[in-house]
């Protein structure tokens, strides 16, 4: 018997351990791809250059500038933005025990959206420019957030309440999400509607996803509120493990499910909100991300909670460099790179790709 459990035990730290060195190979991966990113771009600085200058060493007063000013804060941005939206979308798919959930399938990102071009447009807390570079300006973010956080909040309360009916399935709350995002996208396309020419221009340029309009300032705010979601999703870990084993079984186990589900959709609502007030939206992120990470760790919320926000932040950072030097000079925004990938794979997901 002795034997048999000493088996157990070392089959399950070996078991363990793996998945512990996939998440440390990934932020070896990440920070490797950090730097490549850095250094890319239409003007090319040499890697060893680019080390140099993050550890303190100046080296040149111009890649210097490009560095800091410019370079850091975009990559920066994309990691923590990809690493929120992955993360939400791995909440809402165990709390709503629904693989095909995301911010963006469940109308989240478009209702954010809607909010945070209502409050620039009409609020009058953004400031628009004729510059490609920076079509709005948000001059009050934090009312710019609020509203946005609002609009995302009455759709997870329509979820949230379709997901309590019985008979719903999986499948009609994604339709109930669909349906969300396409009335709000009309809202958003109501108020371009009444724009003069400088502010349809310049909403329709922030519609479309780009980490690169965030500034220190902005990435700061964006960091703050996802590291604090991070911080606890990690912490409601088991009981999202709860969860996955059914309503009536987490019950038993002592979860308060109703009020962990109110809880994690809030806060992953407020993590899209304040990604897509400042970046607009960035579609599929949300969706994709967790089941690779699946394929990867499992289902055990201990690893595959870390493990999304890796791989979120690798895929986006990916994308972001890709968009970055597909036409030189210029930059496409990121969204459209991401919509390119995560649309086939949600078919696939429709059709019953993944094993769920």
């Amino acid at each position: 018997m002795d034997t048999s459990s000493g088996e157990i035990a070392r089959r399950y730290k070996e078991h363990t351990g793996k998945k512990i060195t996939y998440i440390l190979a990934g932020i070896v991966l990440l920070f490797i791809l950090m730097v490549i990113s850095i250094s890319l771009g239409p003007v090319d600085i040499p890697v060893l250059e680019v080390m140099q200058t993050l550890f303190g060493n100046k080296v040149s007063q111009r890649w210097d500038s490009i560095i800091w000013n410019i370079r850091l804060p975009q990559v920066l941005t994309a990691i923590v933005a990809g690493a929120g939206l992955s993360v939400a979308g791995v909440v809402m798919q165990s709390i709503l025990r629904n693989p095909l959930g995301s911010p963006f399938t469940l109308g989240i990102s478009n209702a954010a959206a809607f909010g945070a071009a209502f409050s620039v447009m009409v609020l009058g807390t953004g400031a628009t420019h004729t510059n490609v570079g920076s079509a709005v300006t948000i001059s009050n973010p934090y009312i710019t957030t609020i509203v946005a956080f609002g609009f995302s909040l009455l759709v997870t309360v329509m979820i949230l309440a379709f997901s309590r009916l019985r008979g719903v399935t999986p499948e009609v709350m994604i339709l109930v999400g669909v349906a969300m995002g396409s009335l709000f996208t009309a809202g958003t396309m109501l108020l371009q509607y009444f724009a003069d020419d400088t502010q349809l221009a310049s909403i329709v340029f922030w519609t479309f996803g780009d980490v690169s309009r965030a500034s220190w300032g902005e990435l700061a705010l964006i960091t703050f509120v996802v590291v604090l979601s991070i911080i606890y999703f990690t912490l409601e870990r088991w009981k999202y493990n709860a969860i996955d084993a059914g309503d009536e079984t987490a019950k038993g186990l002592g979860v308060n499910v109703e009020q962990v589900r109110l809880r994690g959709m809030m806060c992953a609502s407020l993590v899209t909100a304040i990604i897509v007030s400042f970046l607009g939206v960035i579609g599929f992120v949300g969706l994709i991300c967790p089941h690779m990470a699946r394929r990867i760790v499992g289902d055990d919320h201990r690893f595959l909670i870390v493990a999304s926000l890796i791989i979120g932040s690798l895929l986006l950072l990916s994308a972001d460099t890709a968009a970055r030097m597909l036409i030189e000079p210029y930059q496409l925004p990121v969204a459209v790179l991401t919509s390119f990938l995560g649309a086939p794979t949600f078919i696939y997901l429709i059709l019953g790709g993944r094993r769920i």
